[in-house]
């Protein structure tokens, strides 16, 4: 779950054929001079080095010169996001890769992490170059679509046994179903964000509504749960309609755009979303089922990531030889929360200490530097 949007995404716009892919990259540009554009944000600035850009794969060269933490956004006329990089601290330089279609376009920079965010519109020109993708990556991508799905179709039953527990006004069994009910989601939830318009239904946290946006989904029922200790005619509706939003997720999921940058995009926002939201405990602040999140976020990415790793072996094999040490190290440390490895009943997140939480975010950080690299594993001809 994003902590925050831009604006209201427009409720049924069709998926449009463009791929993003976010990451920190050390050692120079990816595309060509003409493709890059320099970003420069500051508390009341969003300065682009150039208004119009080649088609294709376009690299955003971000500096955050204001004193706030920033975020930067490339976004469609209607609000929907293609790529973000979230978190630029000031003082700090991001790198954002997009492949875009020829179009109109926002860039977006967003001071202290609120509000729609100060903009500049930019088009894509041309056609863009069609790269021939290796064989292996399209197996990946059809291999991870049917792993999403899964995932959807799976939470279903789930999210459904966790609704008639919360109508049947039963507390204690609402809040036996409510871990479990997300993990689907938690798992390939850059796919379900794609959308624009799911996530503000079922997983906003209300820390995270625009003003006037009614809050609905998890977090709300989880807060009734947990803090209020009720189930009311109001929740019980709320019930109702999370698994119809999480039934619209489930039949869209099949039409998503997936490429392979995508898919290794998605894994490095899946380690942004533990970073943000699961170390801090402000995901799940009323259940503090923080642990199951976590688990399902890192298997979400560490699927994309195996799936893809074929590719970037020949290409970085000391980039996979890190990714393989930082994932055994990460699953190593979360099993010391948990019963067995068989199982998801994790300890609650607020009898988790300060050191120990330090040290989870340790592992989240030392995987999600070189994850950031592999979308350029996987493109590197």
């Amino acid at each position: 779950m994003r902590p925050a949007r831009l604006s209201a995404v427009a409720a049924a716009a069709t998926v449009a054929a463009l791929t993003a892919v976010t990451g920190c990259t050390e050692k120079g540009s990816s595309a060509g001079g003409d493709r890059v554009v320099t970003v420069t944000a500051t508390d009341d600035k969003c300065e682009v080095s150039k208004k119009e850009f080649p088609a294709g794969h376009v690299e955003l060269a971000i500096e955050n010169k204001g004193s706030k933490v920033t975020e930067v956004y490339i976004l469609f006329p209607d609000d929907r996001i293609v790529t973000e990089r979230e978190n630029i601290g000031p003082g700090t330089k991001q790198t954002v890769t997009a492949e875009v279609k020829a179009g109109d376009y926002t860039i977006a920079c967003k001071p202290g992490m609120k509000g729609d965010g100060i903009r500049q519109t930019v088009k894509a020109t041309g056609k863009g170059a069609a790269a021939k993708r290796d064989p292996r990556l399209d197996k990946a991508v059809a291999a991870y679509r049917e792993y999403a799905q899964a995932q959807a179709d799976e939470t279903l039953p789930k999210a459904e046994a966790f609704a008639k527990a919360v109508k049947d006004g039963d507390v204690e069994a609402a809040k036996k179903a409510y871990a479990p009910s997300r993990m689907g989601w938690e798992r390939t939830e850059p796919v379900a964000e794609s959308f624009g318009d799911i996530d503000p239904k079922v997983d906003f946290r209300e820390d995270g509504l625009e003003a006037g946006q009614k809050w609905t989904g998890w977090h709300r029922l989880e807060k009734s749960l947990w803090q209020d200790k009720k189930i009311g005619a109001e929740e019980k509706a709320l019930a109702d309609q999370l698994v119809t939003d999480l039934k619209d997720w489930q039949k869209r999921v099949g039409k998503a755009d997936i490429t392979p940058t995508s898919m290794a995009n998605g894994a490095k926002e899946l380690l942004d979303e533990v970073a943000t939201g699961k170390v801090t405990g402000e995901e799940e602040r009323y259940s503090h089922t923080d642990l199951v999140d976590f688990k399902a976020n890192v298997e979400g990415a560490e699927k994309a990531y195996e799936l893809l790793k074929p590719v970037a072996k020949e290409n970085d094999q000391a980039l996979v030889t890190e990714l393989d040490k930082q994932f055994g190290a990460l699953n190593t440390l979360l099993d010391k929360y948990r019963a067995d490895k068989a199982s998801y009943d994790f300890t609650s997140y607020d009898k988790v200490g300060d050191a120990d939480r330090k040290e989870l975010s340790d592992g989240v950080n030392a995987l999600a530097e070189p994850l950031s690299k592999l979308a350029a594993a996987v493109v590197v001809k």
